[in-house]
């Protein structure tokens, strides 16, 4: 069995693909992803934004 890699998704995507990415990989479903995301930026005085802009950087894009 191969081993599941994280990738951002172009399909589905809103900004980056991060979001789409992640809920791919933990089989889940985004709109969740991105509310979790949401909260973390609003309630830890914006660290969520810095581990997304982060994401978007270190996570490589899936080729399709």
């Amino acid at each position: 069995m191969e081993p599941r890699k994280l990738y951002r998704l172009e399909e589905g995507k809103m900004l980056c693909g991060v979001c789409a990415g992640l809920a791919d990989y933990l089989n889940l479903d985004v709109t969740v992803i991105r509310l979790l995301a949401v909260l973390a930026t609003l309630c830890s005085s914006g660290i969520g934004l810095i581990f997304y802009i982060a994401a978007a950087i270190i996570m490589p894009l899936k080729q399709v």
